[in-house]
């Protein structure tokens, strides 16, 4: 490499300069800003949009049940096995309930594994390792079972919802218990209501997950662990109360095929964390009742089914207050309004993080292809 640009053969076309400070400067440029705003087609709405129903069904049955029952504590946990629906909606219909089985797995697991660590005494440092651990293991399992969306986020939310000062062995049992109850009732109204959905054909193409080498998905899921640790210990050093959110934002953004789509990703889920922390910060000082809680709830994951292919953007704008809002059900009594500032907080810091990371980890091929698409476009 010379001045940036690496040599070429006599006669063939130089290549551009692919250097990581050339790749930061990329994606910094105005264009890719403008890039972000960019509408997608659904490759399914029908599917997406019954995936969305799925899991709200699901929740709409199970939180007032939970509530309603002796165990009105464990809501919170019961609202994290109904996302479980949210799978493999782009995959053949027997395909997508061995997935769905899978993930209710993986999700319980979640639960499970962060609630023994504190049950056997892991102090606060401890368990924010084993969360930046935890999301290398996820993403190599979404991406190795062929997940789809939303991927590994939904079970590093629920690791880090399950991270607390102190926890009997009862509590353990009910917490997973509860998640996986409710996982298994997602996975039957699925099986019960797929029918409704597109199922790929010649005709109707969808989305197909292609399987990575074995060594790129290690790679990959240790390069992750490594990123959300950085955002979870940095926004641990802030005095933050919930790192996992960061740890989500680094995740997030680092899943991007490409550097210019992690990019897109990091702006886009901060500007509608943005935009949903505003709107979750409204409804939570209002007070508002459980049963207000369930019913937003419910419409919140339909809607952001049906629009989050379109721009990842406008699906972060109800993602974050759904988010929000099963974490105040989950704790109502020691969180509320002011989790909405944090949130935006730690995402910002996290995709931040996770786009340095990209860039830190990225390899010259990656680093090439996002210069070639920069000349392309006029950069």
């Amino acid at each position: 490499m010379s001045g940036g640009n690496l040599i070429s053969p006599r006669g063939a076309i130089p290549k551009p300069p692919a250097r990581r400070r050339d790749a930061a400067r990329h994606l910094l440029h105005p264009r890719q800003l403008r890039d972000s705003l960019t509408l997608a087609r659904q490759p399914s709405l029908r599917n997406a949009t019954l995936a969305g129903l799925q899991a709200g069904t699901t929740a709409g049955i199970a939180l007032p049940l939970f509530y309603l029952s002796p165990w009105p504590h464990l809501i919170g946990f019961a609202a994290l096995g109904a996302l479980v629906a949210l799978f493999g909606r782009f995959a053949p219909s027997r395909s997508r309930l061995i997935i769905l089985l899978l993930c209710g797995f993986w999700q319980t697991f979640a639960v499970f594994s962060m609630s023994i660590a504190v049950w056997l005494g892991t102090p606060i440092e401890g368990q924010l390792l084993l969360l930046a651990l935890l999301c290398g293991l996820f993403l190599f399992v979404s991406v190795t079972g062929r997940f789809g969306a939303p991927g590994p986020l939904i079970f590093v939310f629920a690791a880090g919802a399950s991270m607390s000062q102190s926890l009997g062995f009862e509590q353990v049992l009910e917490r997973t218990t509860a998640t996986a109850i409710v996982a298994a009732l997602a996975w039957a109204i699925c099986a019960a209501s797929d029918i409704f959905r597109h199922s790929p054909s010649e005709e109707r193409p969808l989305p197909v997950e292609s399987l990575r080498p074995l060594d790129h998905r290690l790679i990959a899921a240790g390069r992750s662990a490594v990123g959300a640790g950085a955002a979870i210990f940095a926004s641990y050093a802030f005095g933050a109360n919930h790192p996992a959110w960061a740890a989500m934002g680094a995740l997030a953004v680092m899943q991007g095929a490409h550097l210019h789509i992690s990019m897109n990703r990091a702006l886009q889920r901060m500007a509608g964390t943005l935009v949903g922390a505003v709107l979750a910060w409204a409804l939570l000082m209002q007070d508002p009742s459980v049963w207000m809680l369930i019913t937003v709830l419910v419409g919140l994951q339909l809607l952001t089914e049906m629009v989050i292919g379109i721009n990842y953007a406008f699906g972060q704008i109800l993602v974050t207050p759904m988010a929000l809002l099963m974490t105040y059900m989950g704790a109502a009594q020691t969180v509320g309004p002011e989790m909405a500032p944090e949130r935006v907080f730690d995402t910002i810091l996290g995709a931040t993080i996770g786009v340095a990371i990209a860039v830190l980890f990225s390899t010259l091929d990656d680093r090439l292809h996002l210069a070639e698409r920069h000349w392309r476009s006029g950069g």
